[in-house]
């Protein structure tokens, strides 16, 4: 890899003799020093990183059966407009900001799979759901 002589700056200092000296250093980007600085306070002074919880929330919402291939039951609250569907293999999903229009949409489909597909699938934010212990 040859030298980029593009990123340089012209600094001059004097010789014990009083002599002016002008050479071209190489200039560092400024990505790589604020990395640096990054690096440095997040060593000496950060906490070590936290893993997310693994046991996932806990389920309190109310969910209606549902006749799909995919798609075991739906519910919804209103309040947290949180729309919770779990699947036919038994994983919950929780799906964050969801308007109502949807909810009601989903539960009037005649494919819920595909209204799922279509509609919500990859456009909310979405957390895994535990299952209530009984």
């Amino acid at each position: 890899m040859g030298y980029d002589y593009e990123h340089e700056i012209s600094t001059s200092f004097w010789t014990s003799n009083g002599n002016t000296v002008t050479r071209n250093v190489p200039m560092r980007p400024p990505i790589a020093l604020c990395a640096s600085m990054l690096f440095f306070a997040k060593t000496i002074a950060g906490d070590p990183p936290t893993a997310p919880d693994p046991t996932g929330i806990i389920s309190h919402l109310k969910r209606e059966a549902v006749q799909s291939t995919a798609l075991a039951s739906v519910g919804y609250s209103k309040r947290l407009h949180a729309l919770e569907i779990e699947f036919r293999n038994g994983a919950i999903y929780r799906y964050l900001d969801v308007a109502p229009k949807i909810y009601h949409d989903l539960m009037i489909a005649p494919s819920k799979a595909g209204f799922y597909d279509a509609n919500i699938r990859r456009k909310y934010r979405s957390l895994h759901v535990r299952r209530q212990s009984h």
